[in-house]
């Protein structure tokens, strides 16, 4: 049975209180206005039922590269329940599941798949995925490169843009810090982990998108979610990065956006209708919206 709020009791007793007094004094107009009465009231608590009766606060945290998501994901469902908060802390995939783990976050935020050893105490929800785009310079030359070469350049065998198909100048390789998501998620499917000779290690998506389109000779990754039309993407292997590519698998370099939740924790009702929301197919538009690719519609 649906919980009554305050305001509906007050409503439907004030509603049958009415109807009470106006019978009392008889006639068809007392039934008549009784009538409206009370269907006002049954109006007022479905306006309330619909828009939600949840309060409270979710914590999420992590991903920088979830951003876009989060808040699309937030603003749909404060219309579905707008009584509760929905917060975020973009500190990376790797401060996003320690926050589940010491349940310092309701839900941590990961764009890369849980470890073998963190699957011990948290779980991982996968709500979307994302391609990792290879941007570059606008004024670049390079149009494609290979897994291999991506390999090649990343790890310091190839430091020229020449060798690949550029202009003549050093390459400047700009990367994401230790624990980010993305570059976990970009050096285990190019197979560079702990090998990369990067000139530039930041710690924000955004931060390495302006970093390269301030560099000619700059070559980096970033969400698909978060490349605008200030750097160009190149494709990978004939391949490029979209929607419809990271979806069939076609498009090599792409991971999981995760929620991430302790499994020692039976999540707040507030927290589990977020979570519930967020892996719904009402939220595949939203998601698809915010630049990634909505797993469940």
């Amino acid at each position: 049975m649906k919980k009554i709020t305050r305001r509906s009791f007050i409503t439907v007793c004030g509603a049958a209180a009415a109807a009470m007094a106006l019978t009392a004094c008889g006639g068809a107009a007392s039934s008549t206005v009784a009538s409206s009465a009370a269907e006002s009231a049954s109006s007022s608590a479905a306006a309330e039922t619909a828009a939600g009766t949840l309060s409270g606060n979710v914590a999420t945290g992590g991903s920088t590269s979830m951003k876009n998501v989060i808040a699309a994901l937030t603003e749909g469902f404060a219309e579905v329940e707008p009584g509760v908060t929905v917060s975020y802390d973009p500190t990376g995939s790797g401060a996003g599941i320690t926050g589940a783990t010491d349940k310092t976050l309701d839900i941590g935020l990961s764009s890369r798949a849980l470890k073998d050893d963190e699957k011990n105490d948290v779980d991982g929800t996968t709500v979307a995925l994302d391609g990792i785009a290879i941007v570059v310079n606008k004024d670049s030359k390079v149009a494609d490169l290979t897994v291999d070469q991506l390999k090649q350049m990343f790890t310091g065998e190839i430091t020229n843009w020449k060798d690949v198909g550029g202009d003549d100048g050093e390459i400047v390789l700009v990367g994401r810090e230790a624990g980010s998501g993305t570059r976990d998620g970009f050096e285990s499917i190019v197979d560079v982990k702990d090998s990369c000779k990067y000139a530039q290690e930041l710690t924000a998506t955004g931060a390495v998108i302006s970093a390269v389109e301030a560099n000619p000779l700059a070559v980096g990754y970033a969400s698909l979610s978060a490349v605008g039309d200030t750097v160009a993407m190149v494709t990978v292997e004939g391949v490029e990065c979209s929607e419809d590519t990271v979806k069939d698998g076609s498009y090599k370099i792409q991971r999981p956006f995760v929620f991430v939740t302790n499994k020692s924790v039976t999540l707040s009702e507030q927290a589990q209708a977020f979570v519930d929301f967020a892996t719904s197919k009402d939220a595949a538009d939203l998601i698809r919206t915010a630049g990634a690719v909505p797993v469940n519609e």
